[in-house]
């Protein structure tokens, strides 16, 4: 891991920490939010499923989670990539995609927008909340799930070659689940190994992000290198 040590690994490659520019930590430019949908009531059933107009958009914005075509994320890529040129025009250089599997993360769509505006996009590596563990994800080991990392790192996320630079957001609920103390403790396994950055999405609850940092600790993280997101909620 020498040849990474010092370096920001984004989707197109190494890239020297002083030629990031202004750096947003925290984006999710393209994600899908399925796991969240909440059935509306019968009579609002057709609403639901209409395409976003002018004449719903009260009732979505009121029913965010029970409309499905407001939870994917990833069918305005064009936009995408006018923000980020807007982005860049601006004086933004850089920013760290924190979508992972169980949110569609789409490592090469990311690539294609970094190649189209010319910002630095770093993409994450590893899992989201339990809603979204597959059976397989559940099934495995940690250190399973310790390769699973280190292989979006070093050699390429979702059948590709295109590497994730950090680990995160790795999605935590409350309380936590089985399958997410599992990930946790990976996430610490393969971070001690690579020296590379964690971002943690923490359950709702004040004692989590305490009970998420023991966990990492007691599994090897070097806690200098995590964050811990959303503390404002």
């Amino acid at each position: 891991m020498s040849s990474l040590s010092g370096k920001v690994q984004t989707v197109l490659g190494l890239v020297e920490p002083s030629k990031l520019g202004r750096t947003l930590t925290h984006e999710h430019l393209t994600m899908t939010f399925d796991f969240c949908y909440c059935p509306p009531p019968p009579s609002h059933e057709a609403t639901s499923k209409e395409p976003i107009m002018m004449k719903n958009l009260f009732w979505i914005q009121k029913n965010p989670y029970s409309h499905k075509e407001n939870l994917w994320l990833n069918q305005e890529t064009e936009a995408i990539k006018e923000e980020l040129l807007y982005f860049k025009a601006k004086g933004g250089g850089a920013l760290v995609e924190n979508t992972t599997t169980g949110i569609s993360r789409d490592v090469q769509t990311l690539k294609w927008l970094a190649e189209e505006t010319g910002v630095h996009i770093i993409s994450g590596a590893g899992f989201y909340v339990d809603a979204t563990h597959s059976s397989e994800t559940k099934a495995m080991s940690v250190e399973q799930l310790t390769d699973v990392l280190i292989n979006e790192i070093l050699h390429g996320a979702d059948g590709t070659s295109i590497k994730c630079g950090v680990i995160g957001e790795i999605g935590c609920s409350w309380p936590l689940t089985e399958s997410e103390r599992k990930v946790l403790q990976a996430t610490a396994q393969a971070q001690a190994q690579l020296g590379c950055p964690v971002i943690i999405h923490p359950g709702r609850n004040p004692s989590a992000p305490f009970q998420i940092t023991r966990i990492l600790q007691e599994a090897g993280i070097d806690i200098s290198k995590t964050v811990m997101s959303h503390l404002d909620r």
